[in-house]
């Protein structure tokens, strides 16, 4: 729960302080503030926008640099019968509750595990446990005294039976929510009212390309679509290579009925997706998974969760791929890429787990699929799946299409295929099946062997068959001698033919900035006024606060010498000559995360050298201009840590007034 989360110095979390300096500091603010504010849109400020920028170019850099991998950049509009044929304007829903009495929408599964959340701390409190670690503040005593007074207790076996409730919620149908809604007489928490049963509300924005409004379209839910419908110039690309993988950066929209939780639920939001093709005769090896099966990862398996268990094992990537706990190598390759990419950002790892997806949660098409967790004090959220989609998606657009999405390998040695073939007389048949002859052709194509062979020597009693057309109103076909024929022919075939699997990590990249917000967030020791964010110096939005030691014409040669050695290294930089103490434009830029400060004194004019300031230590050391811009330099590459330059440079003791 959000008071057992603690900050990175073991601190309890405070979110509304957390909050506050977000708003504060220009990180972040809802859309359109002006005409009320939109729920689930969001303004990026010029902090929360370059560290944006900055974990994208981290992202770019580990995956599609480091893994060779192509770069597309695909059309967020997207015609309806493509999102048909991949699946999504069936099922790409989420089921939502209505208060009938206020009219307000709730999602089925959110509503549950609030109610049940609730009742879990108030039997905490009721029984004495501790929800929160005690602190000596009165008025907080006075606060948590009064909760437990209206505490309800839980019988033990109902407590446990709402522990393994949220163990296993995610692998609830709409059906499964409804009948938990109704048995555990859960109802809206700010009304107090009833709710409706579950209903499945489709996510995607609809809209339309062209002015006659015949062409409807949607804003896309996700990027991998356009990349599935570019595979052959991928292909063609990659000189006809597998493996092969496409990455796409860019922004998706899914119509949230009741958008919460700030960055965590939104309408508009940015995704990194990656997908990798393999051959599945493959066995879906990886050339590099050698170099990785000895990292160990945090993994919560369905059966854990099953068991109403929610604490990860924490097992080598080739322990869990030589177990089949994890499906494949190329899977288990990228949870680790995965892992290593967060912890690259500064993600706090203590706060991390990959979740095996449940039984009804997982796509019908996936082989196996993980989703990379981050704990927030929001809960545990899902940052990144990485699932193996299997060959379904460019299956279903070959077949939607007639567009030939395989690949075609030369075989070695010819090989002899012997296959039943349905051959159609179109001179004949057009005149019967008239419109229909495409789709009875299609059908014929599709019927497996066994049924052709079947259907033949029905053909030879009988002199008609029987075929399945499921396009068709009547969904089958009559047709006699005449019009078709089956025949089993021999060929020497010199090409394999064959549909790539596809394993693809996902990353919502809002949710994991706002997930390395809050991890890097914490207040100095006795003064929880004094707020730090502790970004990396390679990912910080501004990498160098400057600040004259007083607003004084002798600095200003200096300062801009220092400016343009700034801008020539590249290094992005605050400059603050406000006329508060040196100790106080320290703290309210640690707010903003600068990882190092440069100070212009008096020593500075005599040619003694800067101080070089670390935000987390405070520590300071001082040495020439050149020497402190070739160590953050180095520092916000990641080539050294401020332990190791301040091994080489000098101390300086001064103190922060």
């Amino acid at each position: 729960m959000a008071s057992e989360y603690k900050t990175i110095k073991g601190q309890e979390f405070d979110r509304a302080a957390f909050e506050s300096l977000l708003r504060r500091k220009c990180f972040l603010w809802q859309s359109f503030e002006p005409y009320g504010a939109v729920k689930g849109l969001f303004d990026y400020g010029p902090p929360l926008e370059n560290l944006e920028a900055e974990v994208v170019n981290i992202w770019r850099d580990h995956f599609i640099r480091h893994e060779k991998m192509m770069a597309l950049k695909c059309s967020m509009l997207t015609p309806y019968e493509v999102l048909k044929t991949s699946g999504h304007v069936e099922k790409f829903a989420d089921y939502m509750c209505k208060d009938p009495k206020t009219g307000e929408i709730l999602r089925s599964d959110h509503l549950i595990k609030d109610v049940i959340e609730a009742r879990l701390k108030s039997d905490k409190e009721a029984r004495g446990e501790k929800v929160e670690e005690a602190e000596e503040d009165p008025k907080r005593k006075k606060k948590q005294a009064k909760a437990a007074k209206g505490a309800v207790k839980l019988d033990d076996a109902v407590r446990k039976e709402y522990e393994h409730l949220l163990a296993t919620l995610d692998d609830c149908t709409g059906d499964d929510m409804g009948a938990l809604i109704k048995k555990h007489e859960i109802r809206n928490p700010t009304s107090g009212n009833e709710v409706e049963p579950p209903v499945s509300v489709n996510l995607m924005f609809q809209t339309q390309i062209g002015a006659t409004g015949k062409e409807p379209a949607f804003l896309r839910p996700e990027t991998a679509q356009g990349q599935f419908l570019s595979f052959q110039k991928l292909l063609e690309f990659s000189d006809n290579q597998l493996p092969m993988a496409s990455a796409s950066i860019g922004y998706s929209f899914r119509n949230e009925l009741s958008p919460r939780s700030g960055l965590l639920r939104v309408r508009e939001f940015l995704m990194a997706e990656v997908e990798h093709f393999v051959d599945p005769e493959s066995g879906k090896k990886h050339p590099k998974f050698a170099n990785v099966r000895d990292v160990k990862l945090p993994l919560l398996d369905r059966k854990t969760q099953n068991a109403g268990n929610t604490t990860p094992t924490v097992t080598s990537i080739g322990e869990a791929v030589d177990s089949k706990l994890v499906d494949n190598e190329t899977l288990g390759y990228f949870l680790v890429r995965i892992m290593l990419f967060m912890e690259k950002i500064g993600i706090d790892t203590t706060k991390l787990r990959f979740r095996q997806h449940m039984a009804n949660e997982m796509a019908h098409y996936a082989a196996d699929c993980w989703d990379c967790e981050l704990l927030s004090s929001y809960g545990w959220i899902e940052c990144v799946g990485c699932a193996d989609r299997s060959a379904y998606d460019l299956s279903v657009h070959e077949k939607a299409t007639g567009t030939f999405l395989k690949v075609r390998e030369p075989l070695k040695e010819p090989v002899k295929i012997e296959e039943w073939q349905a051959n159609l007389d179109k001179k004949k048949s057009g005149p019967k099946l008239k419109k229909d002859q495409a789709k009875v052709e299609a059908a014929l194509k599709g019927l497996s062997q066994e049924f052709k062979e079947k259907l033949s020597l029905t053909m030879e009693k009988q002199g008609k068959v029987e075929v399945p057309v499921p396009e068709m109103e009547s969904g089958k076909v009559e047709l006699d001698k005449d019009i078709v024929s089956f025949v089993k022919e021999t060929r020497m075939e010199t090409m394999r033919e064959y549909t790539p699997n596809v394993i693809e990590p996902s990353f919502g990249v809002g949710r994991i900035l706002y997930s390395l917000m809050e991890h890097v967030y914490w207040t100095r020791e006795g003064d929880a006024a004094r707020s730090v964010m502790s970004f990396k110096p390679t990912i910080a939005p501004i990498k160098v606060l400057v600040v004259p030691l007083q607003k004084d014409t002798r600095f200003a040669h200096l300062l801009q010498e220092l400016e343009q050695k700034l801008d020539d290294d590249q290094l992005s930089f605050k400059v603050d000559q406000s006329g508060v103490s040196i100790g106080k434009r320290y703290s309210r830029n640690d707010e903003l995360g600068i990882p190092f400060g440069i100070t212009i004194d008096y020593e500075s004019l005599e040619g003694k050298g800067f101080t070089l300031r670390d935000r987390d230590s405070t520590k300071q050391v001082r040495a020439s201009l050149d020497e402190i811009l070739e160590a953050v330099v180095k520092m916000c590459k990641g080539k050294e840590t401020w332990e190791d330059v301040a091994k080489r440079l000098p101390a300086f003791e001064g103190k922060e007034e």
